[in-house]
């Protein structure tokens, strides 16, 4: 590519036709942030869409994000560059099971230009597992095993900027165990809301009877929209309505998966009666 040096063979600096670079894994054969590079979808996908300038402005006491899928790091960047000047008690707790694209993308700072004056933090961050004055933490392992436990040690969070691989690559991570896990660990009395660039019925039944209520997401690169689920239907512009329960009744990939592994099925009976007694739909 021109001189780059790609000499991770497990990931690879990818121009986007946009002329932003990005960071590919080649085990997944997926690329982090497609399309429209890192920087515009981070700022659409979480920093707009989840109001945060705005909800930091009226906000006292730490302002806890999980980002749940820490990749290269484009997600957490963008948003501490966004609210620099507005959030001093901003505490971020990143998951992940590798540092390894992390890594390989501070090596590549120069061309994903999203590090600028944060390549000593990612720095710290890589080798002490925190960085920011402690504010920013790292947490390696098994992100749905970690769900599973009652984790007393981890703070409810305000936000949580959820980017994991796509569930064909990544089944694990889109599973309603996984999410009604994650529900679990959310405060009733502390609003939070999650985007996720899918927009898949399936993925919206899955958040909805896991708890959450469930919105449209804003547009993202070749994505129309995109999905936001919160446990308060305040933090949402626009909340499923009824009628998306006929989509939902003709899909014919709607069934929530139960175990990791990826497979497409319709709405089991089961499903359809749980989903009409959900009160953002009663």
């Amino acid at each position: 590519m021109g001189g780059l040096d790609n000499s991770n063979h497990n990931y690879k600096l990818v121009r986007l036709p946009n002329g932003s670079f990005s960071v590919r894994s080649v085990a997944e054969n997926e690329t982090f942030h497609p399309v429209v590079g890192p920087v515009a979808e981070a700022q659409a996908l979480y920093v707009n869409q989840l109001k945060l300038r705005e909800r930091l402005r009226g906000h006292s006491g730490p302002f806890v994000i999980w980002d749940v899928g820490l990749g290269a790091a484009a997600n957490v960047l963008t948003v501490l560059r966004a609210t620099a000047a507005l959030a001093p008690s901003l505490r971020i707790i990143s998951f992940d099971n590798t540092i390894e694209p992390l890594r390989f993308a501070l090596r590549h700072s120069a061309q994903l230009e999203y590090f600028a004056r944060y390549e000593k933090t990612v720095g710290e961050l890589l080798e002490t597992g925190r960085a920011l004055d402690g504010n920013w933490e790292l947490r390696l392992g098994d992100f749905p095993e970690l769900m599973r436990k009652d984790n007393s040690s981890l703070p409810p969070p305000h936000a949580i900027l959820f980017d994991a691989f796509s569930p064909a690559k990544n089944a694990a991570m889109w599973t309603k165990p996984l999410f009604s896990d994650l529900f679990r660990h959310l405060d009733p009395q502390r609003p939070c809301a999650m985007p996720t660039y899918s927009r898949s019925t399936m993925l919206r039944v899955t958040l909805l009877l896991s708890g959450f209520f469930v919105g449209v997401g804003h547009a993202t690169g070749e994505k129309e929209e995109t999905t936001i689920a919160a446990n308060t239907l305040s933090l949402l512009d626009e909340p499923l309505p009824r009628a998306w329960l006929q989509r939902v009744r003709r899909s014919k990939s709607a069934e929530p998966l139960r175990e990791p592994a990826y497979r497409q099925a319709p709405l089991s009976e089961e499903s359809w009666d749980a989903l009409l007694q959900h009160p953002q739909f009663r």
